[in-house]
């Protein structure tokens, strides 16, 4: 079988490294750059050139942020009583299209895992006590992927944040918007009766 040329199989190569993307999508991908105009090639190129110059993390919150200015943080409507922790800044995004909560975040950057090497030490924990002793916070709002990792990380963060007596709670899993009992999981099941509410 005749490989492809050598430049072509290294975008391919660097196609895969999306997540999702395999070997059959990325050449889909890597093909169908080919047929774009010189102009966009350039432009892309540009982009991706550009990307870790032009967006970097906020010193503050650890969200993304476009010159020198963080959209969350210096923005004086958000009510700095309420802090939301996150995973990762992407998790903000998906936060606000919600538009439920109207306070700042905090970025962990990553969860606790031991297996994978993850500690307390990989979590931005100074960077918390600051910003919780810098502003007026009264509820910590812990919104954490319900997963083992997750739930090890939120119950540290319980523990951990006791000693400054704020008002801690986490996002509620149950049930999904107009889903039927038959076919909603054991898991999710028991997760909607632990966090029932009052009716």
């Amino acid at each position: 079988m005749t490989k492809y040329p050598l430049h072509l199989q290294q975008l391919i190569t660097y196609m895969k490294k999306f997540p999702g993307v395999g070997s059959k999508t990325a050449e889909r991908f890597a093909f169908h750059a080919l047929g774009w105009s010189e102009n966009d090639l350039q432009h892309f190129s540009s982009l991706i050139n550009e990307l870790k110059k032009t967006i970097t993390s906020c010193q503050d919150c650890l969200c993304l942020m476009n010159q020198d200015r963080c959209p969350f943080c210096t923005d004086t409507m958000r009510d700095r009583t309420q802090l939301c922790i996150i995973t990762s800044p992407k998790d903000a995004y998906a936060l606000e299209e919600t538009r439920s909560f109207k306070g700042l975040y905090h970025v962990l950057g990553g969860l606790l895992s031991p297996i994978d090497g993850k500690t307390v030490e990989h979590l931005q924990l100074d960077k918390l006590k600051k910003r919780i002793e810098t502003f007026p916070i009264k509820e910590i709002i812990i919104a954490l992927d319900s997963t083992l990792e997750g739930d090890t990380t939120s119950l540290f963060l319980k523990d951990h944040l006791a000693k400054w007596g704020l008002n801690v709670s986490r996002l509620a899993f149950g049930l999904p918007l107009g889903s039927s009992l038959e076919f909603v999981d054991g898991g999710t099941l028991a997760r909607a009766f632990i966090g029932r509410q009052t009716f």
